[in-house]
């Protein structure tokens, strides 16, 4: 019976140990190095638009009369410049009109706008744009693609321009 006990004595001690050492903290595993790839390396092309050097912002009405005859420009992360190829741009007028029935006065919002060659504002919509140019008008400039090298084409980010 003395043998018994003795034993099983032997026996809670050692469950007791292996139950202390499972329950440390684990052993970090060294993060494994990813295997290098059996092809070309893809980069992804990081474009940044300005209209002039004003990237996407709120303007001064003044500010803006002097730029709408600047170009679209597309640079990279390198700052190596791409030839813009085409645009589109809308134009948010805003109109303040009376309400006849309500007698209360309104905004009056109208978009305008076109798809174009190039990378500036033909002269009839800069000159048209210059005679209506008021506070809280809006300039969108999307679907901004250009030439990358030789016959590829990538679009770059879209520009939005507030008057103030």
């Amino acid at each position: 019976m003395r043998k018994h006990l003795i034993l099983s004595g032997i026996l809670v001690v050692m469950s007791a140990f292996s139950l202390y050492a499972q329950s440390g903290k684990p052993k970090a595993t060294p993060a494994k190095k990813p295997a290098a790839a059996s092809g070309p390396t893809i980069t992804k092309l990081r474009f940044r638009s300005t209209w002039g050097i004003f990237l996407s912002d709120s303007i001064p009405r003044s500010e803006i009369a002097k730029l709408l005859d600047s170009a679209l420009v597309v640079r990279d992360e390198k700052n190596n410049k791409y030839p813009v190829v085409s645009f589109e741009f809308t134009y948010e007028n805003k109109e303040f009109y009376l309400n006849d029935t309500t007698g209360k006065p309104g905004i009056y919002t109208e978009y305008v706008g076109d798809s174009f060659k190039g990378d500036k504002l033909p002269a009839l919509w800069v000159t048209r744009i210059k005679e209506l140019l008021d506070k809280g008008e809006v300039f969108y400039f999307d679907n901004i693609i250009v030439n990358y090298t030789g016959d590829k084409l990538y679009r770059a980010p879209k520009l939005k321009f507030i008057v103030r």
